[in-house]
């Protein structure tokens, strides 16, 4: 199924796209595409039921309703880095032994055609296309990657803005430069696992004012992605609705040759997961 949430910030309602690509309102039969949702097999049957009963789902004129995030109530995103062979030569950076893990808040994430706001200050702010996980079933201490996986309820094209300053020169950790307000659009769809028979043959493309920039799979990824929801098992429980940036593939603005063509006030991207549908930002100043 492709679960989505439409309408104002804030405020928006649960829907799904249907095969024949009908927007279709779920409010009757679901409150919201959350972890509750995820977790609970009867209330995804009856969604899928609904979906397959002809006249059921009421259709919604999507011409004027904004797509919000696929996923409401995120409880934490975790964010692997250096995630993709290609990304860490073009960095100069040695691939890593294990995972590396940083946070993103989840008032980060934002609809796929909202507004990515530029923080101010900044001279470095870049972009990457990346694969996002979302957890189904409570995971702790999995013991392989084929249980990783069997803990996914979904996927969804995510995009990790990062400020390359503020992560890398200010000190500290990474933190500070993948926080910014806007810095993880998500959607415009959540995926459920059963339509992504392989994670890891997903291309991702993005564009920065129509300029092909990032063209890569999720075949290069170092780490794959029932792996990665094993290991963080070891480190973390994961809950229904936590969500998982899984890396980007070579492309991204700091591997490039100087002068650097980081993201500026007026800036379109456009970026897009093979089957997980396109998202469309403009930027603007904080």
């Amino acid at each position: 199924m492709k679960l989505l949430r439409v309408g104002t910030a804030g405020a928006e309602r649960p829907a799904l796209l249907d095969r024949d690509g009908t927007l279709r309102d779920l409010t009757g039969i679901v409150p919201d595409i959350d972890g509750d949702l995820l977790a609970d097999a009867s209330a995804l049957a009856r969604v899928r039921a609904a979906a397959d009963a002809p006249g059921v789902l009421p259709a919604l004129d999507p011409a004027w309703l904004r797509v919000g995030p696929p996923l409401g109530h995120i409880g934490k995103i975790v964010c692997i880095g250096l995630n993709y062979h290609d990304h860490a030569a073009e960095t100069g950076a040695a691939v890593p032994a294990e995972p590396i893990l940083f946070f993103k808040a989840p008032d980060t994430v934002v609809g796929p055609e909202d507004t990515v706001l530029v923080p101010r200050g900044s001279r470095k702010t870049d972009w990457e296309v990346e694969l996002a996980v979302v957890i189904g079933r409570t995971a702790r201490y999995l013991d392989s990657a084929e249980q990783g996986l069997a803990h996914v309820a979904g996927y969804a094209t995510a995009h990790d803005v990062s400020e390359r300053e503020f992560q890398i020169e200010r000190g500290g950790t990474w933190d500070k430069g993948k926080n910014c307000e806007t810095f993880n659009p998500l959607g415009p769809w959540l995926v459920t696992a059963d339509e992504v028979p392989d994670p890891q043959a997903l291309p991702l493309r993005l564009w920065v004012n129509g300029e092909l920039k990032q063209n890569g799979t999720t075949a290069d990824q170092i780490f794959p992605v029932g792996e990665v929801v094993r290991y963080l098992s070891h480190f973390m429980t994961l809950y229904p609705g936590d969500v998982i940036n899984t890396g980007t593939p070579a492309g991204v603005a700091m591997g490039q040759p100087d002068p650097k063509p980081y993201l500026k006030a007026g800036d379109v991207v456009e970026l897009e997961v093979e089957g997980l549908g396109r998202q469309r930002q403009e930027l603007k100043g904080a």
